[in-house]
């Protein structure tokens, strides 16, 4: 059993923001994306990448359309600074990607760090210290006023080196690291003395990133956190105010969010969320909640399954099956009511522009998915689903009640094998079912017919094969169908009659679906037939309904 809690963990206290407006706020533009994944990622991994993956990847990342991309920690690690030189030496950096490489406030760190980017046409240094008071007591053992001016010392030290290198376009971005633990007037503190101390004015502007480096509190109160700095920082019109949300309550996706109702205008993450502990924030997951508003994210996952792949290779951490837009099952449903909804949507949305499919948030071929596994089938699956894999795959399309008595046949085969069945297997169950049926070593073959046009009536010359013996049989009706029923001369009645064609052009075929009942016998049975020619695939419908009822000719004469 759990500790009483109260005993050993404070509740983080709300914000008093009693006039806060993100709440009306709704995002209707794209923020400016950094990537993390080289940095933030890379370090949260069994194995950190090497020069080649990190290569891999960074172009990957350009592909995708960031135009801002952290490349490592440069001044802690060989691997990274030797990566930064590759880049920018092989003339592996668009002229429109800006790089960012982060550094602890030490002047060493900081002389190593600028020189890993020099020859680069522009490059953000990303300085930060820890602000809060569980790491200014416990961790640095330093005031208040001793932060400060460790803040003021590096950044005018920053700005004094990096002006010796003109060529290339510096920015600073500060962070006042564990800000979502710190005291909101500290950490204005904090990013008030980083842009004293940088000179920032037109022309030269400054990231300020609020991180929630250990997500402690509700997506709420970390927007009003954001909100509150967004009002009253300085020079608020050169500040890029960034976030960097972590997921350890599982809410890094909402924090991102509601940080940019809150004034926001940039968000640092990782592709799918891969990071240190339970992980930063899921970029893929925030740009397509914004595709799925309306709103261009400016990032291309047309072809996610691709950037998924690089993904995983890099980082050797296979994707969640149910990630977001991304997994494997996300498009898919083995729900019988969900199959039911998003067959009938598929029907709506024909010649549609808005999109309204239940149960899909997103078209899947907006990213490369296709429908093959929208609808798969298991002992939860129903009617709909079986329907929609028979049609998408096959073409035939079933009736309801038809769907109905199939499914039980299909539930059976599921509950027993307790696994998934694939639609090539669904198929062969339904050709089993009622096109090539062997009952008991007397089944009914359709052979051949004969028909003869008499004006009012037509005559019918049918050729079954019967246990391995071939059976003419003869009759007259207002039709094909009745001619056949008079024929065979057995106990059934047809119920209902549709058929529909299956394909098109001069490979078209038909299917012809019969409901019939047996005197004496309760509830109704199936048949179906398939024929190029409409009268053959009506004639073996009525075939394969006797054979599912199991019906018997009292008598054969053997044509030879």
């Amino acid at each position: 059993m759990l500790k009483n809690p109260s005993t050993k963990y404070i509740p983080f206290r709300p914000i008093q923001l009693s006039d806060r407006t993100w709440p009306d706020q709704a995002i209707t533009r794209a923020p400016i994306w950094l990537s993390t994944d080289l940095r933030d990622g890379n370090q949260s991994l069994f194995e950190p990448m090497n020069g080649k993956t990190k290569l891999e990847f960074f172009k990957e990342l350009v592909k995708v359309g960031f135009k801002e991309i952290e490349i490592g920690f440069t001044s802690a690690s060989e691997i990274d600074y030797q990566f930064a030189r590759t880049l920018i030496e092989g003339g592996h950096i668009p002229s429109d990607v800006t790089p960012m490489v982060i550094t602890q406030a030490r002047e060493d760190l900081i002389d190593k760090t600028v020189e890993s980017m020099k020859g680069a046409k522009s490059a953000i240094v990303h300085l930060y210290n820890a602000t809060a008071p569980a790491w200014r007591e416990i961790v640095f053992g330093m005031s208040v006023p001793e932060v400060m001016a460790l803040i003021e010392k590096h950044v005018l030290y920053l700005k004094k080196i990096t002006a010796q290198h003109p060529e290339t376009e510096w920015t600073l971005q500060y962070s006042p690291e564990t800000f979502s633990a710190t005291e909101l007037d500290v950490a204005l503190m904090a990013c008030n003395t980083a842009i004293r101390a940088w000179g920032v004015g037109p022309g030269r502007s400054i990231i300020i990133n609020l991180p929630s480096t250990v997500e402690n509190t509700t997506p709420n109160v970390f927007a009003d956190s954001v909100e509150w700095m967004h009002r009253h920082i300085e020079s608020r019109e050169h500040v890029v105010l960034s976030v960097h949300a972590h997921n350890d309550r599982g809410t890094g996706v909402a924090t991102a969010e509601l940080s940019q109702m809150a004034g926001a205008d940039r968000i640092e993450g990782c592709l799918f969320g891969n990071g240190e502990r339970s992980g930063n924030v899921d970029i893929v997951t925030l740009a397509l909640n914004l595709y799925t508003q309306g709103v261009h994210p400016n990032l291309d996952f047309s072809n996610i399954n691709a950037v998924a792949h690089v993904v995983e290779q890099a980082t050797q951490l296979p994707i969640h099956p149910r990630h977001p837009y991304v997994g494997d099952l996300v498009f898919t449903a083995f729900s019988g009511s969900h199959q039911d909804a998003i067959k009938k949507g598929f029907h709506h949305q024909q010649g549609k522009a808005v999109w309204t499919v239940p149960y899909l948030p997103i078209d899947p071929a907006d990213l490369g998915r296709n429908y093959d596994s929208v609808i798969r089938v298991n002992s939860q699956s129903g009617k709909g689903g079986i329907g929609y894999l028979l049609e998408s795959n096959y073409g035939v399309v079933l009736p309801r009640r038809m769907l109905v008595e199939f499914s039980s046949v299909v539930q059976k085969i599921t509950d027993q094998s307790e696994t998934e069945i694939t639609a090539k297997e669904l198929y062969q169950v339904f050709q089993s079912t009622y096109i090539d049926i062997i009952q008991a070593g007397h089944a009914f073959e359709y052979q051949s017919h004969h028909l003869i046009d008499n004006g009012l009536t037509q005559d019918i010359a049918i050729t079954l094969k019967i246990e391995g013996h071939s059976q003419v049989f003869k009759g007259t009706g207002h039709g094909p169908i009745e001619a056949t029923l008079d024929a065979l001369s057995l106990p059934m009645t047809i119920l209902s009659y549709e058929e529909r064609s299956i394909g098109s052009g001069a490979d078209a075929k038909a299917i012809a679906v019969i409901e019939t009942a047996v005197e004496a016998t309760p509830g109704s049975k199936f048949g179906a037939g398939i024929d190029a020619n409409i009268v053959s695939a009506s004639i073996k419908a009525i075939v394969s309904a006797i054979n599912r009822h199991d019906l018997r000719f009292p008598t054969l004469s053997v044509v030879s």
